[in-house]
């Protein structure tokens, strides 16, 4: 009886002492936050990340420290964070390879029990983009003399499996064309190519300055309405490509199996962040369009990004490595 008693007293002792979900949603963070970005500095992805960082920094008074793992087709820096302490203070701030390389890639996490989604974050459009000096001075251009010279036109992207690499597949499958791949790591090499003529074009969503710039020429944007940034570049889909869409998105998640509680609570605050005009003024200089979900309607998106994506690949035949 008396050793009963004893156990039904220290059971009580830990509930008392054990923190509920609210308290733990409450007390979030109690130590610095990493934000995991695994990309390159200096592009779209780790613009908004040091915006949002330093954005909930503030909120929450509490260190946010945005740290780059680029690399990998984004594995490496994705796998931090699914094998971090499932508490909520390592956040992955990242995109379509998430959900599309767990249906083409052999992933040293499981990122439907390793993964936990917090919030879809941003819709960024890609600019269909070619050197100031090229003879192309719209996709119709393009496109006929890619039809003329099969095999002879060369696109850059900032990785394979990326926005920038599906779009162009995109048109390519649409356009029936034939040209070749050529994948870098991040955008400033590509860049460089591209605005020295060593590529052809390239779909990207940093190359708003270097087109306002006048080092680069925009033909075209995915995007489902015209930008109000460049009005008189057209969408592809008006370009003659009817419902074609090929935005990149990112989102922020966090380690699986993290508490509820902060999960939601993470959420509440990237999302009344991006809500900020300080926060979405700077988001729409970055060219990315501000959204904040929930982590159930971010889950649903990335899974249709998946399955409409991965029907590509598998069209293509692309090699994803």
């Amino acid at each position: 009886m008396a050793s009963s008693l004893s156990a039904t007293i220290a059971v009580a002792a830990v509930a008392l002492v054990a923190p509920s979900p609210a308290s733990h949603a409450q007390t979030f963070p109690t130590k610095p936050v990493r934000l995991v970005v695994p990309y390159v500095a200096g592009g779209v992805a780790d613009g908004q990340a040091r915006v949002i960082a330093q954005a909930l920094q503030e909120r929450w008074s509490m260190s946010v420290v945005v740290e780059n793992k680029a690399g990998g087709l984004t594995i490496p820096g994705t796998d931090a964070v699914a094998k971090a302490s499932p508490d909520c203070h390592t956040l992955l701030l990242s995109g379509l390879p998430v959900p599309l390389n767990a249906v083409t890639q052999k992933l040293p996490y499981d990122p439907k029990t390793d993964l936990a989604p917090v919030t879809y974050i941003s819709s960024v459009p890609n600019l269909l983009v070619v050197p100031a000096a090229s003879p192309f001075k719209s996709l119709a251009d393009l496109v006929d003399h890619a039809q003329k010279h099969p095999g002879t036109l060369t696109f850059g992207s900032t990785g394979i499996g990326g926005t920038s690499h599906l779009a162009a597949e995109l048109l390519a499958s649409l356009a029936r064309l034939e040209t070749v791949h050529v994948p870098y790591r991040g955008g400033a090499a590509a860049y460089s190519d591209l605005m020295t003529g060593r590529i052809d074009f390239m779909f990207d969503s940093s190359s708003a300055e270097n087109v306002a710039a006048g080092r680069l020429r925009a033909l075209a944007i995915t995007s489902e309405k015209r930008s109000p940034r460049f009005p008189d570049v057209p969408t592809v889909a008006e370009s003659g490509y009817p419902n074609f869409s090929a935005s990149a998105w990112f989102a922020i998640w966090t380690t699986g199996g993290s508490p509820r509680a902060c999960v939601d609570k993470v959420s509440a605050d990237v999302n009344a962040v991006l809500r900020s005009p300080p926060v979405s003024q700077r988001f729409l200089l970055l060219g990315a369009e501000p959204i904040g979900t929930s982590p159930e309607d971010a889950a649903r998106h990335q899974d249709a990004e998946a399955a409409r994506w991965s029907s590509l690949i598998r069209e293509r035949g692309i090699q994803m490595n």
